[in-house]
Order: C-alpha cells, then sequence, then structure tokens
C-alpha cells in the first residue's frame, strides 16, 4: 500500500496530515531576492561543514567562515538538489540551510548572486531522517522510523515554500525512495529487521515493477536515468520498468555505497566481504557497467571509508584512501590511473559517527577535509594537484559543497 498527499507549505502554521500521522513544516520566511544581494561575476561555490556542535557555512575559495549555527546533536548534510540549499539533518528532521550563493540562468548566460548564509525556517519533521535524494528535478526524503517519504521541487526552495508530497511505505525501515519525472516512486522493501529489494510504484500506489532479490539493499546511485540499488550480493539496476540483478563475484560482495554521474554508463561502488565483521577496512570497489550489466572489481593500495567515493567531471572514479592519498580510477579499463597525495594517513574509526578524512566533488574541484589537522584540502582534478588548503576553526564531521 502507497497513501500520497500533496500539501503546499505556506507562510503561518501547518499541519500535513499523512497516512495517519502529523507532519509539521515550519512556518518559512522569505529567501534573499536579489534586492537584498550581491551580484558578482560568477558563481561563488559554498561549502557547509559540521562540526561537534553545529554547522559552518565557508566560503569555498578563502575558507572564510560565512555563518556559525549552533546545533546540538549529530548532525547530517545532504544535498538538497538545487546547488544553493542544503538539508541538515538531525534530531526531529530535516532543515534548509540557505548557503547564500545562486545563479539565475538566462538562456546562453547566468547572473550569480552572494547573500547572507542561513539556517531558514523550512522543516521535514521525521523521528529518524534517512537518505536525501535529488533526480529529475524531485528530491526525496526518507524517514527511517515511519516509513514516510517527503518529495519537493528543489527549485521552490529559493522563495521559501515548497509544496510537499507525502507518502508511506508498507514498513517503517532503513530506506531510500527517488521520485522519478512521471511522479513514480521507486523505494526500498524492508522492515526493522531486513530489507530485501526494491518496489516500483505510480503516485497512487500500482506496482509497476519489483525485486526481492537484493538482500539487506542500501543505497543509490545513477548512471543517467538508469538506477542502481546496492545488495549484500551484486546491485540491481533499474532501467525504466525493467530490474536487472548483477551477481557480485563473492557468496557475500557488499554494495552499500555508490557514486554515480549524470553522463558516464559506469557506478562507482564500495564492495566488502565479511559478513561478520564488526568493522571491515575494504581495499577493493566496484565498478559497475550499466550497459551491459557487468560488474569488475580494483585493487586499490589502501583501504578507505563510506565517505571516500566521487566521481570527476568526465566521470573517471574516486576514491580517497587511508593512505591520504586521493586515487583516480579509469572506469573504462577498470584500475587506478593516477594517485594524488592529499592528508596524512589515517585510519578509519570504529564509531561511524567519527570525524575522518571525507571527499567532496564540486565540478572540478575535489575538497577533502582532515579532521587531525582542522583543515580542509582543496585538490584541482584537472591538474590533479593540491591547489589550496582552507584552515577552519572547528573539526569537521560532515562536507557538502555548492556550485552557487
Amino acid at each position: 500500500m502507497l497513501i500520497r498527499s500533496a500539501v503546499p507549505v505556506v507562510l503561518g502554521a501547518l499541519v500535513i496530515a499523512a497516512c495517519g500521522s502529523e507532519q509539521s513544516a515550519r512556518p518559512t520566511s522569505p529567501a534573499p531576492s536579489p534586492a537584498s544581494a550581491t551580484e558578482v561575476d560568477g558563481p561563488r561555490p559554498r561549502l557547509a561543514m559540521t562540526y561537534d556542535g553545529g554547522v559552518l557555512v565557508l566560503d569555498a575559495e578563502t575558507g572564510k567562515v560565512l555563518l556559525d549555527e549552533e546545533r546540538e546533536g549529530f548532525l547530517r548534510l545532504n544535498p538538497a538538489g538545487d546547488e544553493r540549499h542544503v538539508l541538515v539533518s538531525g534530531a526531529g528532521g530535516l532543515t534548509a540551510l540557505d548557503t547564500g550563493a545562486w545563479t539565475e540562468e538566462h538562456g546562453d548566460h547566468g547572473h550569480s548572486w552572494t547573500a547572507e548564509p542561513r539556517l531558514t525556517d523550512f522543516t521535514i519533521a521525521a523521528e529518524e531522517p534517512g537518505h536525501v535524494v535529488p533526480h529529475h528535478g524531485r528530491t526525496t526524503v526518507f524517514d527511517d522510523g515511519t516509513g514516510q517519504i517527503t518529495a519537493f521541487d528543489p527549485a521552490d526552495l529559493a522563495d521559501g515554500t515548497p509544496e510537499v508530497e507525502t507518502f508511506r511505505a508498507e514498513q517503517a525501515h532503513h530506506g531510500v525512495a527517488v521520485q522519478d519525472g512521471h511522479g513514480n516512486l521507486l523505494m526500498t522493501v524492508g522492515d526493522d529487521e531486513s530489507r530485501s529489494g526494491i518496489r516500483l510504484v505510480t503516485a497512487a500506489g500500482s506496482e509497476l515493477a519489483a525485486s526481492d532479490q537484493c538482500p539487506g539493499v542500501h543505497g543509490e546511485a545513477f548512471a543517467g536515468e538508469v538506477a542502481l540499488f546496492g545488495c549484500e550480493d551484486g546491485v540491481l539496476l533499474v532501467e525504466g520498468r525493467e530490474i536487472t540483478k548483477i551477481d557480485a563475484p563473492d557468496a557475500y560482495g557488499r554494495i552499500g555505497n555508490q557514486a554515480g554521474h549524470e553522463s558516464s554508463p559506469y557506478v562507482l561502488g564500495d564492495y566488502k566481504v565479511d559478513p561478520d565483521a564488526e568493522l571491515e577496512r575494504p581495499t577493493r570497489v566496484a565498478v559497475i557497467d550499466t550497459r551491459d550489466a557487468s560488474l569488475r572489481l580494483v585493487d586499490l593500495p589502501a583501504s578507505y571509508s563510506f565517505r571516500s567515493l566521487g566521481r570527476t567531471p568526465d566521470g573517471d572514479a574516486l576514491v580517497l584512501g587511508t593512505d591520504g592519498a586521493l586515487h583516480v580510477i579509469d572506469v573504462d579499463a577498470a584500475r587506478v590511473s593516477a594517485s594524488v597525495p592529499v592528508t596524512a594517513a589515517w585510519q578509519e574509526p570504529t564509531d561511524w559517527q567519527q570525524p575522518r578524512p571525507l571527499l567532496e566533488v564540486v565540478g572540478a574541484t575535489a575538497y577533502v577535509t582532515e579532521p587531525a589537522t582542522k583543515q580542509v584540502h582543496v585538490v584541482d582534478l584537472a591538474t590533479r594537484t593540491v591547489v589550496d588548503t582552507l584552515d577552519v576553526p572547528q573539526v569537521p564531521v560532515e562536507l557538502r559543497g555548492v556550485a552557487g
């Protein structure tokens, strides 16, 4: 069963009733308009960074702190889908953070603006905020605690008043959902004990396709319009209504974190083989070719963490290793083609919430955090060199960039 409601978020108090529960959206204040902003000569990328006790917004070019918002509890950062806002996950839900940099496209050119960053009042309530997926002009949020799914158009965040649609999975679980351009939902299936596969359903709840051949389903990525979901024994590919299982070369070959690309047919995935490990430190990654449903493994000179995966603008894969190097993988050849020293060697902590170096890619620039030194290193992906290092006032936990 899938139940849907569509509710516009408006100024003033509002309660969204969905599937027998309530979801509140706080009053939203108007977003900065060009009249209250400054026009600049080009996009100004910015970085949102969480630390133990709050979230910062940094000028990505200078490292200058533009906003320091104190917030209690463990915070996560998610792409909102508009290259301006970031969704901050915390206790009780997700809140839109306006980084204060954006570009308005006008055919063959654009006008770029900057304003003061701010934590907005637009909040999606959630018992356990989970995966956030921007795709095809829609951003979809999954609440692991209730199974509620919330979707909206990220372009509406500029006005502070997105219209949200809410749905409900049959059972709550650590899941993920994606809404396509036709309003259909691609969503995981599971409960609080296990997860088994995916379903493709219409907005009204009619099932278009399904597969239960994905034990432990986790994470998603896209190669263009082809979707990929990780399993404990391979991956599921979804193209239109067709679902294809790609088996891992090992009986247990878990792929739980992936990095896709808009114009590349390849998807990068992590790869773990020990079902009993408290913390496995893998030294191989998977490269999946969505054209022929093939999966190849690539050996790395070091292990990596779930925050280590990324892609270059031309589609090659990136893995930040515990040896401190950013490893570039030629996805056509499925081999490491270059390694760029960035940080000191490090070890992944047992607690997944603890800081560790991570990789964030914005356009042709990679940002790599180094918590031990309270720094963010800037890597030019074209030249494969570290071109700058930004000193930050707090130990970085998560990092999310916007192109502005």
